[in-house]
């Protein structure tokens, strides 16, 4: 009897073990959609969990990570997102093309991996929430060769400058282009032209914004339909009878007219029936009156909090939600919750902008998202690389005035979860470029600490080690040095106050003054950079320099003045209508080969007083660029003054090995040589007749045997 029981006890047991296993595996499912991907290029696993989180971005409740084990047996951990899809057509409206987005289902979680080995990978999901420790079962894909160079990380060679994984060098030419949206100049649609049209004239790189509050793409930030960041009254109160206390959930207070306003346009689905629902409480009023599009109806008050549904369905060709409005019937008070608007069947919330109890942080906006993804892609498919300005900087930046204190922890631990989000969905790009920080911290904040602690964070979970950046509203040196800073970065811009305003290769030489001082070993670039009036607005006179004589400029300067890139401008409206992106190709053009390991500043020098020199040379080569320092744009622009053509300079150049070398000069506006020259150094110089050119000429100069 006692071995029976000894024997049921047993079976008992493995039966619930191998349920508890059974269980596991029914927990969460990886699967792969492709079997084979090409070196540096997306492979995106799907993952089934089978439940619903209320707060899916938050690691603390449930997190999703892909356990990889590549072909030379190395093991990877790589996040897991979870994520709303959407479905997008560009549609024709009013005279100009819009992109429509709608939701496909309600979310899905998802891992994106690049492989950087080729061979056969094993990978399985595993998952952690309240409920215990689940793994899924193994999937296996295999890397082939691509063409894809990689990602960009600061060169093994020379520090400086960048370079791709497989060692081909970097250097960034581009622009801002801040903001995007559909309520901005730069709408998706017009953004993915604008990388074409970059693409084409040689850029290759773009500082783009993703904290941009509500006004444009923004992943961490309060997007509301009931009021703008700017807006100096908010209607969003305490719930009634709550007031004075600050966890009390939050709800809308109507006394009048009331404008449901989201910062996206809700896309609708055409010939489709819609429920339109939320509860509501009034004091004094006889009815609530809603307005959704065409729709009127009248809601009359029967109880303390009470409820609506109304349903519509959508026109032929309604594609997007009309005006929403709320109104009172009779004088008093109602208070507005929990509004909703979904398909009648089902399916993702449309009007998500409308939650008034969303967390400030730790809620990635869905469609900003989207955006961005698809923003990668077309970086991706014009060889264009990204540097994302990634965390809104005014959800955290009053709390990390005080180290150590709960507000600073808080903040740092927010933003690990937001780089962690970051580093699941966008990170398996080689067009990501750097993670910036923050656009224009507050440079008297304590943020060593927070730099620290994040790059730590970084380091550890991004698996391809993507360079780390930040920027400050004034030049930080202390920023400059930080270990965990990977990319120097400074802003700047030419204001009438200031001494360098009219002389705009002066003001480049000085920025990167200051951050090889600072950074003599790290990548530099100027992030910011252009003319501004005096209150940092965009200047008259940049609208007047319609030959973009201080943009060229300040490219080819700072090209040689010693940065990892060109200066980052600002103005990319102007920019766009200028057409000013011909600028850069005679640069790119120059440059194709170029390769900076090792190269140190000119020695270059002229006894022409009017002639600048700025460059690059090694013992073998040199790169050179010469201005006349009187063709600044002030001169040119403003004055109306011409200069004379330079006609008769000359140039040594000290430190060149006594070879053969052959000497191409450039015209930097119709980016062709106008001239080239076999010459020889002799005991290490180099003497040059300079040929005549007006306004600026490039000269690259290379042993004579070496292929041009």
């Amino acid at each position: 009897m006692r071995l029976g029981i000894l024997a049921l006890w047993i079976g008992l047991f493995f039966a619930g073990a191998i349920s508890s296993r059974c269980a596991a595996q029914e927990a969460v499912a990886l699967k792969t959609p492709q079997k084979q991907v090409g070196r540096y290029e997306k492979l995106e696993l799907l993952i089934d969990v089978g439940r619903q989180y209320h707060s899916p971005f938050d690691p603390c409740e449930v997190e999703i990570n892909v356990l990889i084990t590549t072909p030379r047996g190395r093991s990877l951990v790589l996040p897991a997102f979870f994520g709303q899809d959407y479905e997008r057509q560009d549609v024709q409206q009013g005279g100009k093309t819009t992109a429509w987005y709608y939701p496909r289902g309600t979310g899905s979680w998802k891992a994106r991996f690049a492989p950087t080995e080729l061979g056969t990978y094993a990978a399985r999901a595993s998952l952690r929430d309240r409920q215990g420790e689940f793994a899924s079962g193994p999937v296996a894909f295999t890397c082939v060769a691509s063409s894809r160079r990689g990602f960009l990380r600061a060169g093994t060679k020379d520090p400086r400058f960048l370079e791709f994984t497989e060692g081909e060098p970097f250097f960034a030419i581009g622009q801002n282009l801040a903001f995007i949206g559909e309520g901005q100049y730069m709408t998706p649609v017009k953004t993915e032209q604008v990388l074409g049209k970059l693409a084409a004239n040689g850029a290759n790189f773009l500082r783009v914004w993703t904290c941009c509050q509500d006004w444009a793409l923004a992943i961490e930030a309060q997007k509301s339909a009931w009021s703008r960041s700017w807006a100096r009254e908010s209607i969003v109160v305490p719930m009634p009878g709550r007031d004075g206390d600050s966890n009390a959930p939050k709800c809308i207070r109507i006394k009048g007219d009331t404008t449901v306003s989201p910062s996206h346009p809700i896309g609708l689905r055409p010939k489709t029936r819609c429920v339109f629902a939320g509860r509501f409480k009034t004091d004094g009023c006889q009815a609530l009156r809603l307005q959704v599009g065409n729709n009127d109806w009248q809601v009359p008050v029967s109880s303390d909090w009470q409820t609506f549904r109304r349903e519509f369905v959508t026109g032929d060709n309604e594609r997007w939600l009309g005006r929403v409005a709320f109104s009172l019937v009779g004088a008093g008070t109602i208070w507005l919750d929990a509004l909703s608007l979904k398909e009648a069947e089902g399916g993702a919330e449309l009007l998500w902008e409308a939650d008034v109890n969303r967390p400030t942080r730790g809620y990635y906006n869905p469609l900003d998202c989207l955006m961005l993804d698809q923003l990668v892609e077309a970086a991706e498919q014009n060889g264009v690389y990204l540097m994302l300005c990634a965390i809104t900087r005014d959800l955290y930046m009053n709390r990390l005035s005080k180290v150590d204190s709960p507000e600073y922890r808080l903040a740092t631990a927010d933003a690990k979860k937001f780089l962690r989000y970051a580093v699941a969905r966008w990170s398996y790009s080689t067009s990501v470029a750097a993670w910036e920080y923050w656009n224009e911290m507050d440079p008297g904040k304590p943020t060593d600490r927070f730099y620290a602690d994040v790059g730590d964070y970084l380091a550890k979970t991004d698996p391809y080690h993507h360079l780390r950046t930040t920027s400050t509203w004034a030049p930080s040196a202390r920023d400059c040095r930080h270990p965990q800073i990977d990319i120097a970065q400074t802003h700047h811009y030419m204001r009438p106050d200031d001494d360098d305003f009219k002389d705009e290769v002066e003001s480049i030489i000085r920025q990167t003054r200051f951050l090889r001082e600072n950074a003599p070993e790290k990548p530099a670039l100027i992030g910011e950079f252009g003319l501004a009036d005096a209150k940092w607005g965009l200047s008259d006179y940049m609208k007047r320099d319609r030959a973009g004589v201080h943009f060229h400029n300040c490219l080819w300067a700072s090209a040689f003045a010693g940065c990892s890139g060109t200066a980052m401008f600002w103005w990319w409206e102007l920019l766009d209508q200028q057409d000013a992106y011909r600028h850069y190709k005679p640069l790119a053009t120059f440059l194709t080969g170029f390769s900076p390991a090792g190269l140190r500043q000119t020695t270059a020098t002229t006894s022409e007083p009017r002639l600048r020199i700025l460059g690059h040379q090694a013992n073998d080569r040199a790169y050179l660029w010469l201005a006349d320092r009187q063709a600044i744009w002030w001169n040119l622009v403003v004055e109306k003054r011409q200069p004379e053509p330079i006609d008769s300079a000359k140039i040594t150049i000290e430190g060149l090995d006594p070879h053969s070398y052959t000497v191409l000069w450039w015209d930097t506006h119709e980016g062709e040589s106008v001239s080239r020259q076999t010459v020889t150094a002799e005991q290490g110089r180099l003497q040059l007749a300079v040929p005549p050119f007006t306004g600026d000429l490039a000269c690259k100069i290379t042993p004579a045997s070496s292929a041009e």
